[in-house]
């Protein structure tokens, strides 16, 4: 059975100041002061970017590493934007380390098997519940 992944996150008093925990790890979350907070922590949609860049990375230094390839420091960029189609993210992927051609297909393919892009990507059902 898959190990049963949780963040509780509570939303404070203090304007848009959301706190949330997973494991034994603490995140903040806030909105821009433009959107009417304080700033004092990343957007929902900064940590959704951070969340899938990091989990490219990581996927492709698993991908590399399997394969005996020295890549050094993975880079990967993502970037939400917004235009007349609507919402769409962008990746831009670098490397430490010089890659082959061959490589770099390889890379690309692997770089879209990435559980949170591919649970983005995807359609997974959110089951939501009030107590």
């Amino acid at each position: 059975m898959a190990e049963l992944k949780t963040a509780e996150v509570v939303l404070t008093n203090k304007n848009y100041l959301a706190e949330a925990k997973t494991r034994n790890h603490f995140l903040t979350m806030d909105q821009s002061v433009a959107s009417g907070g304080d700033d004092s922590g990343a957007t929902p949609v900064e940590y959704l970017l951070a969340a899938i860049g990091g989990c490219v990375s990581m996927t492709l230094r698993t991908y590399a590493e399997r394969r005996g390839w020295h890549i050094g420091e993975v880079t990967v960029k993502v970037t939400q934007h917004q235009d007349e189609n609507g919402t769409y993210l962008t990746e831009e992927i670098s490397f430490e380390k010089e890659i082959t051609e061959e490589q770099r297909k390889k890379l690309i393919v692997f770089a879209g098997k990435c559980p949170v892009a591919k649970m983005v990507k995807g359609e997974t059902k959110i089951v939501t519940t009030i107590n």
